[in-house]
């Protein structure tokens, strides 16, 4: 967990995809206007989605580089299991961009005119749904780790799956309160089920 931390803060895994981020919620206003009832009406989808291709940005260094320098290989001959390994990176990759992204969004909420109320949902919704999005991450990378243009595929892997989070998710900043217990569920289904399919493709990658 601690050596993700470290990868995220000082190679780049931050900045981009916070970056990215806001870049989105700073251009967005640009393309619809400047009418404050649109961009409140829609800007719980706008940080969603933003929030969900940033999480995309860093795939590539997830597990490709451990692999190709033997790291995967050492923790495996400690005894350590592939899926253990896919868990702390799972929780580490959350660490290195997740509270971050918390931090991001009271900024893209004051540009897209949201008020306090809809930030707060929306905050705790990331809160909830980013672990999931983690975990997707960890598993994509761990799919086409090795693989020619691995960033393209895991766009095409990753996002298919992403989309209930992202439905969701948007949902939950609304009035249902249906839409947050089943962006919770389904957070917490990718959590406990990515780890299991990350760690059954390091072994593959590895035989």
């Amino acid at each position: 967990m601690l050596r993700e931390l470290r990868r995220a803060w000082t190679g780049g895994g931050l900045v981009l995809p916070i970056a990215f981020f806001l870049l989105v919620s700073i251009l967005f206003p640009f393309a619809i206007g400047p009418d404050a009832k649109l961009l409140a009406r829609v800007g719980s989808g706008v940080i969603w989605a933003a929030a969900l291709l940033a999480a995309l940005l860093p795939v590539e260094r997830l597990v490709a580089p451990d692999a190709e320098s033997g790291v995967l290989d050492q923790f495996a001959v400690r005894g350590i299991s592939a899926s253990a390994v896919a868990a702390a990176k799972m929780a580490g990759h959350w660490l290195g961009f997740g509270p971050a992204l918390l931090a991001a969004s009271v900024v893209a909420a004051a540009l897209l005119h949201l008020d306090g109320a809809a930030l707060l949902r929306i905050e705790l919704a990331l809160a909830i749904g980013t672990p999931g999005l983690a975990a997707l991450g960890i598993a994509t990378a761990a799919l086409v780790s090795g693989l020619r243009g691995a960033g393209a595929l895991a766009g095409l892997v990753m996002l298919p799956f992403a989309v209930p989070l992202l439905i969701f998710g948007a949902g939950a900043t609304g009035d249902d309160p249906s839409a947050l217990k089943l962006l919770a569920a389904l957070s917490l289904l990718l959590v406990a089920g990515c780890p299991i399919v990350a760690g059954a493709a390091i072994r593959m990658g590895r035989s």
